[in-house]
């Protein structure tokens, strides 16, 4: 490795330590709960977002389907917690891995389908899914399921009735893992495989890639880490329904935020989340009012409009330079 390539890893480490570091002195000053609210929101969209680019950013399986793993990760952690009494740590656990072998399980038939094939696929499994649950009596139905509330917080059931700074610190954990995952994934064998796929699939099979369980692994990663976070928001809410969990609007922010950031892209989830998720509330809260959908004109005009003068992302703003060409790409894809 040259020490160019070196260094940016070092310094993308760094710089994420220090801003971490810095958020968690954020609380300190920010007493309003409103305002912690809107931050413990960002920092989970910035994860869910984090881990959607895994799959559809870096190999190029654009999902428009993954509320499917968010809801199946809030379900489990719920029912787990109410019908037998397990700590949400093991149901968000047991929701990861759920999710990460359905992921794969869909993936069988659905990889084999290409460009807007796989996104139709994807919304019309999560559309089928979220009928099944508001007809699942077992789970709640439409009624869905309400978390009674422990008389004491604790961590060990991660209820915290007095204060929201747990919930803001558990959220900032769970956007570093799924940053810290991506960079370890990003220079990896298997990010220069998933970037190959994304690329060209032929051209990286006949350098021995193995196409459809590089999808695979992206999948099931991506799925884990987005269902931790459905997991942590039906502790958060303490009541969940299918379509408060599962419905389209969910895949769609998590999406969002990466496209927005730059698609692909180690720090593009993140910068996107912090714009668009404050954006979205303000714009709710100061023109949505009128039921007319000025808010949702005004936002989706902004994204348009960013999307336009910068089709590569926010994080485009910040590149000196291009990266890394092609031939270190294929020297470690071919090793």
């Amino acid at each position: 490795m040259d020490k160019v390539f070196i260094q940016r890893r070092r310094r993308d480490l760094i710089v994420a330590a220090c801003l971490a570091l810095l958020a968690t002195q954020v609380p300190r000053y920010v007493t309003d709960v409103y305002i912690q609210n809107r931050m413990i929101m960002t920092l989970m969209y910035a994860a869910l977002s984090q881990s959607w680019n895994i799959l559809s950013g870096y190999c190029g399986q654009i999902s428009l389907g993954h509320a499917l793993y968010f809801g199946l990760g809030a379900y489990v952690t719920a029912l787990l917690y109410t019908k037998f009494g397990m700590l949400p740590w093991f149901g968000m656990f047991a929701g990861g891995l759920l999710s990460a072998v359905i992921a794969m399980a869909l993936g069988y038939p659905c990889f084999r389908l290409g460009g807007h094939y796989f996104v139709i696929a994807t919304i019309v499994i999560a559309e089928i899914a979220l009928v099944l649950f508001q007809n699942w009596e077992w789970a709640g139905a439409a009624l869905g399921i309400t978390i009674p509330l422990s008389k004491q917080d604790s961590w060990l059931t991660l209820q915290f009735a007095k204060d929201k700074l747990p919930y803001f610190y558990f959220a900032l954990a769970l956007a570093c893992v799924a940053w810290f995952v991506t960079w370890w994934l990003e220079d990896s064998k298997w990010g220069y495989w998933w970037r190959a796929v994304k690329d060209n699939p032929v051209a990286a099979e006949s350098l021995g890639v193995v196409v459809f369980n590089s999808k695979m692994g992206a999948a099931a990663v991506s799925a884990f880490l987005v269902a931790v976070g459905g997991g942590f928001y039906a502790m958060y809410v303490t009541y969940i329904d299918p379509e408060s969990v599962m419905g389209f609007q969910f895949s769609l922010l998590m999406a969002l935020p990466a496209v927005l950031g730059g698609i692909g892209t180690l720090w593009g989830p993140m910068l996107g989340a912090v714009i668009l998720i404050p954006l979205t509330e303000l714009t709710r809260s100061y023109i949505g009012g009128s039921g007319r959908g000025v808010d949702l004109i005004v936002y989706g005009g902004l994204i348009i409009a960013i999307s336009l003068a910068r089709p590569q992302g926010l994080v485009s703003l910040f590149s000196r330079k291009p990266k890394r060409g092609a031939q270190p790409v294929r020297e470690a894809v071919a090793s």
